[in-house]
């Protein structure tokens, strides 16, 4: 059974999804953390509602970069992380948690990488960004987390079309429907090896 843990900064309604799907069997795993940024968030109230263990670490709680990198570590290393899945979370993570658990962190990114990523591309700006392109269709991409935004490589995409009459919130819409299935999806694949990570290197890990 794989443990997931996820850091998310809003609603965290990625999460949810996940966590359903692990409730249903649909997904062979097991929600074993939340760490939010941000106190006020949804995604606090949904795991604090489903009995997952939640805590909020940011930069007020930790103003020294290297201390707070090291805070979002212990906690996953303390929950037996095997897997972490950004869910919104709105934060670049620091050199010992990308290290520790290079290839074992996933971000759902609602565009067909790599258009439409990068710094600046997220939420609503990314959907007006495609209507204004004048692309015929859009999607959502599952990709690893490295150092930079977006750039990471991609594990998973499924397309989602643009129709004429769209605006950025329909589109929105229609992606967000898709991402909290295929999320899911991707995850299940990784369970049953159907989709392979890349194989931690000796010397990658630092704790």
């Amino acid at each position: 059974m794989m443990n997931i843990g996820f850091l998310a900064s809003h609603t965290g309604s990625n999460m949810q999804a996940i966590i359903d799907a692990c409730k249903v069997g649909d997904l062979q795993a097991s929600p074993v953390l939340l760490i939010s940024n941000n106190r006020d968030s949804g995604a606090l109230v949904r795991a604090k509602e489903e009995g997952i263990p939640y805590c909020c670490i940011n930069g007020k709680t930790h103003p020294n970069p290297e201390e707070l990198d090291q805070a979002i570590l212990d906690v996953m290393l303390e929950h037996v992380v095997d897997i972490i899945v950004l869910a919104g979370y709105m934060k670049k993570l620091g050199p010992k948690t990308l290290s520790h658990f290079v290839g074992r962190i996933l971000n759902i990114h609602p565009s067909l990488l790599p258009k439409f990523g990068g710094k600046g591309m997220y939420g609503m700006h990314v959907h007006e960004a495609v209507i204004t392109s004048g692309e015929t269709e859009s999607g959502v991409s599952i990709h690893l987390v490295d150092a930079e935004y977006d750039t990471g490589p991609i594990i998973a995409q499924s397309r989602v079309p643009v129709k004429t009459k769209d605006t950025p919130e329909a589109l929105a819409a229609r992606v967000l429907q898709r991402e909290h299935t295929f999320f899911a999806e991707t995850l299940q694949k990784i369970v049953t090896g159907e989709i392979m990570l890349p194989t931690k290197q000796e010397g990658n890990e630092t704790v």
